[in-house]
């Protein structure tokens, strides 16, 4: 019987990847596994439990209403990157401002955070599958110090780890430090994850695309020239591509990371600017996409490549397949 490798393990083997690390990485992402545990145990109990199911009555910055789950994920997050000390700050969906984190430790900590708690959870009172995105960047200000904003507005291509967890029929985290796509399970019964996917490749095409059609109307009209595209036969042997929007940001990326698909949020007349956020959910998903051969963009511009100007920045978002983001960004063009 082949041995199976946890992920404890696993970040441990690749600490050659980062010279200018001496596990504090490692630390960090293992901080990041624990808390994900302790999500996943309330997730599971959700519909039996009234203490964290259902609205915590306040919005967050967004001016989204909060579910009391929300409110818990990043309670849980903030503290398990808080008692490692390899963080120096956190920014959260959440959370209006970023926190830094005021102990000697933290001070020399090396990393900031940037984390969507809990992705999707409009969906937790359906028990449809949700999930937690989180970004990992150097800090630019001096060690010491306590953490400034200019460290968490930082171009997506200096991340130098991302991932996600999906709490559905099986638990996985999925992350990137720039050297590939992993992918691991969650064994309940003894609380341990295992590798389960390893190098992640996104096929260069693929026959799903994902994207909220009640907006049809008010989407750029070469979105609608791809959407109408996706709907119509490519020729005599090929079917229409299939609609798949779960509403779920992690839940329809994850989909077609393994199977092959196009994710996409445009603008519209109401969200000119798109309503996904830079920070938290395009730049993560974004470099694992392109770690596994996929691309993002918003339509104009390599999501990667942006600079941001704020903390909580929304864009248009192209996520997917080789193939299927080009044929969007030519038809935008």
């Amino acid at each position: 019987m082949k041995r199976v490798i946890t992920l404890g393990e696993f970040i441990i083997s690749r600490q050659g990847d980062f010279p200018y690390a001496k596990g504090e990485l490692s630390s960090l992402l293992s901080a990041i596994r624990l808390a994900a545990k302790v999500v996943n145990r309330e997730v599971n109990r959700a519909g039996l439990s009234n203490d964290i199911l259902g609205s915590a009555l306040k919005q967050n910055i967004q001016g989204e209403e909060q579910q009391k789950l929300d409110v818990y994920a990043d309670e849980q997050f903030m503290a398990a990157l808080k008692a490692r000390g390899d963080v120096c700050g956190v920014a959260s969906e959440e959370q209006e401002d970023f926190i830094s984190f005021d102990t000697p430790l933290a001070r020399a900590g090396k990393y900031v955070v940037l984390i969507d708690p809990l992705d999707g959870s409009s969906n937790i009172d359906v028990n449809v599958s949700i999930g937690t995105i989180f970004s990992v960047y150097r800090r630019t200000s001096s060690i010491g110090q306590l953490a400034t904003v200019e460290d968490f507005l930082q171009s997506g291509a200096k991340q130098v780890a991302a991932g996600y967890i999906i709490y559905g029929s099986s638990t996985m985290l999925v992350y990137t430090t720039g050297n590939g796509v992993h992918g691991f399970t969650l064994e309940p019964s003894i609380g341990t994850y295992f590798l389960s996917h390893p190098n992640i490749c996104m096929p260069e095409s693929g026959s799903i695309y994902s994207v909220n059609e009640g907006n049809f109307n008010d989407f750029n009209p070469g979105v609608q020239q791809y959407i109408q595209y996706c709907r119509s036969k490519q020729n005599d042997k090929e079917k229409p591509y299939s609609a798949r929007y779960i509403g779920s940001l992690v839940a329809d990326f994850h989909r077609n990371l393994l199977k092959g698909g196009v994710y996409m949020y445009p603008s519209t007349q109401k969200d000119p600017n798109g309503k996904l956020r830079l920070l938290y959910e395009c730049n993560p998903l974004a470099f694992i996409a392109e770690q596994a051969g996929g691309l993002a963009s918003t339509g104009r511009q390599r999501v990667l490549d942006i600079m941001p100007e704020k903390l909580h920045q929304r864009v248009p978002f192209f996520v997917g397949s080789k193939n299927m983001v080009e044929k969007i960004i030519s038809l935008m063009e």
